[in-house]
């Protein structure tokens, strides 16, 4: 008996090193396997639906189909707003070159943006580009990792939702064997962490078509060319963690500066930073807090913690990782206090 109770206590402390080893290997990729889980768990209807009417029952099959249908609608918006901006950015650069002597060009931006500037400051914009082509030309290896670096999380999030399409189901099956919790309350958790999910993907679809809308009409207000177009590339960038959609405002508020177009450009500035700008931290709490227990302050403060936590993917990690702590408090009230 002594001896059974010392391998029990060995095996224990054995499976404790063992776990925090893994868990220390794994954490780089907890991003890539997080992100891979929510889209997995956002498109498993179409695979389930391949799987049934299609492939008949072929998962691995069913998951190929459905991640070459995930790709191609992925990669369609992002060709789209490539092709835009590398159009525009040539534009621009034929503008500039072909409309006179450069220098006269930058003394008018120059002037343009010196108006909008208090008494006492001053804006040089031959100082900020050659300050900014040097710290591209020092930063170029940087941008290169960075470049290879996206390349290769952007595959192995891929490669990891086809694995948890096709053998998604097995893992909860084994994860329900492992756990000293019963099934049920082991589906409740699931279920809770999946509408979360749900709720995040597809409130960050409806929270790009809103942003998208205001975009155009603010564009359209304040004369900016091809306000429709931009508006549909400012939905599309919104999913662009970080820069978001400054990628349309920037631009349009440097071309109404260069085009002596100064009001409109502070007004395209408020526009954006008011109305575009408070959207997602409005009505993101609301979406994901929906027909839930969960408060939208909580929700706020989750999404808001998890980005200064864990960078962009913490608007993610934030309100799952609450939902969980909800779900585990119910489950704890309705098993332990009763």
């Amino acid at each position: 008996m002594e001896t059974s109770k010392t391998e029990k206590y060995f095996l224990f402390g054995l499976l404790a090193i063992v776990l925090v080893l893994t868990l220390a290997i794994l954490y780089p990729f907890l991003a890539i396997f997080i992100l891979a889980a929510a889209f997995a768990v956002v498109i498993n209807p179409v695979y389930l639906w391949i799987k049934k009417n299609i492939t008949k029952n072929k998962s691995g099959f069913s998951s190929f189909i459905t991640m070459l249908l995930f790709l191609f609608v992925l990669c369609v918006p992002i060709f789209f707003i490539g092709n835009v901006i590398f159009k525009q950015a040539q534009s621009a650069y034929q503008f500039i070159t072909l409309n006179g002597d450069t220098s006269v060009f930058i003394q008018k931006v120059d002037t343009s943006i010196n108006n909008l500037m208090p008494d006492g400051f001053t804006f040089n914009t031959h100082e900020k580009v050659v300050s900014l082509t040097s710290f591209l030309s020092s930063n170029i290896g940087n941008f290169f990792t960075a470049t290879f670096n996206t390349i290769l999380m952007a595959l192995l999030t891929i490669f990891t939702m086809f694995y948890l399409l096709k053998d998604g189901e097995t893992w909860r099956a084994g994860l329900v064997k492992i756990l000293p919790l019963s099934e049920k309350n082991i589906n409740e958790v699931l279920s809770s962490l999946k509408d979360s999910v749900n709720r995040i993907i597809k409130g960050s679809f409806f929270i790009a078509i809103v942003q998208g809308i205001l975009s155009w009409v603010g564009l359209w207000i304040f004369g900016v060319p091809n306000p429709a177009l931009w508006g549909v590339v400012a939905g599309l960038a919104s999913f662009v963690p970080t820069l978001g959609t400054s990628i349309v405002f920037v631009p349009s508020i440097l071309f109404l500066l260069f085009t002596g177009m100064q009001i409109q450009a502070l007004g395209l500035l408020l526009w954006a930073m008011v109305l575009v700008g408070t959207v997602d931290n409005i009505l993101s709490p609301y979406i994901i807090s929906k027909n839930t227990e969960v408060p939208s302050i909580f929700i706020l403060f989750s999404i808001l913690g998890g980005i200064s936590l864990m960078g962009p993917i913490g608007i993610l990690i934030g309100p799952l990782v609450l939902s969980l702590l909800y779900s585990l408090v119910a489950i704890y009230r309705k098993e332990v206090i009763r």
